[in-house]
């Protein structure tokens, strides 16, 4: 048997189907499993023992749809489900599975704040997609491999006080209204019980810095400076892990790390929240609040102008 899983984007997107992969293999006899991703996400997933081949598009989809007719697949699981992945299926003309993106229950949840959401992770609804293949969850959480040439030396980067034991914090997040705000982030290096290191792109480099600045003895900046498993590695190394919805939430849950996760415009009822993380996780956000959430995604500035969403989030909680 020869499937190909589709799933465009994005790192944590990407990370979230790592369950399904490693179940079809565990549990469907003989089966050679190909995953189709965008490049610039292939490096979240490339290590994946439990694939056999990756393919990757850089711009258009039929860079690789030649190749793909070609393996002569028996299945296609469609975990993006969208108008590209929807001419994929067509061009290959093979049996599909086709995930629910749920779009509808959202826009009611978005625009008119009628919650008709299942209470189910996204995981679970990944698994619902391969149930005709007799394919089940196994209940093991979340995967992420990293290479060996990416494994941090975390010594070597780290003073003296932070070899004791140190959290993460992660600066910035794919949407300004996911983003943990500058006073927020001092917030959590204040309550902090150990130094902290500061993860994130590099757009996140002149907020991480101010940070440091501030508190320079208690913060170490490796924003813009790691790769994305090279970060993986120091979130693995970490006692805990404090972020917005990111991708490096959801390395950190592959982890089993514990995580303080703090939410924005979006909510966790959206099916996104960490997969079975650490036991002494928490989740922090402004429950009640009529304007939240106010996309499925998130934007470049809050559409109210107050950021209640996280300027209200009350860091005081939790202790980490």
């Amino acid at each position: 048997m020869k499937i190909l899983v589709v799933r465009f984007s994005s790192i944590g997107d990407v990370v979230l189907t790592t369950p399904v992969l490693r179940c079809i293999k565990q549990q469907l006899k003989d089966v050679e499993l190909h995953y189709l991703t965008r490049q610039n996400f292939l490096n979240v997933i490339e290590n994946n023992p439990y694939v056999d081949r990756f393919f990757a598009i850089k711009k258009s989809l039929y860079e690789v749809v030649p190749q793909l007719k070609t393996e002569n697949y028996d299945y296609v699981i469609d975990l993006h489900h969208n108008l590209r992945t929807l001419s994929l299926k067509r061009a290959l003309g093979k049996k599909a599975f086709s995930f629910n993106k749920l779009n509808l229950e959202k826009w009611l949840m978005v625009h008119l704040k009628l919650n008709r959401l299942p209470h189910q992770h996204i995981v679970d609804r990944y698994f619902e997609t391969l149930s005709s293949l007799g394919v089940k969850n196994d209940n093991q959480g979340l995967d992420h491999f990293i290479h060996e040439k990416d494994q941090i030396n975390i010594q070597s980067y780290l003073p003296t006080p932070f070899q004791n034991g140190y959290n993460v914090l992660v600066v910035g997040g794919s949407y300004f209204t996911k983003q943990i705000p500058p006073n927020k982030l001092k917030e959590f290096c204040e309550q902090s019980s150990l130094p902290l290191v500061l993860l994130g792109g590099k757009d996140d480099m002149e907020t991480a810095e101010k940070i440091h600045q501030v508190f320079k003895e208690k913060t170490i900046n490796l924003c813009g400076s790691l790769n994305i498993n090279q970060s993986s590695s120091v979130i693995r190394q970490s006692n805990k892990v404090i972020t917005s919805d990111t991708g490096l939430m959801h390395i950190a849950a592959a982890y089993k790390k514990d995580i303080i996760s703090v939410w924005g415009n979006t909510i966790p009822e959206f099916g996104m929240g960490p997969y079975l993380p650490g036991s002494s996780s928490h989740i922090l956000e402004v429950k009640n609040l009529p304007c939240r959430p106010c996309s499925k995604l998130g934007y470049s500035k809050c559409p109210k102008g107050h950021f209640k969403c996280m300027n209200n989030i009350d860091v005081s909680r939790v202790s980490f």
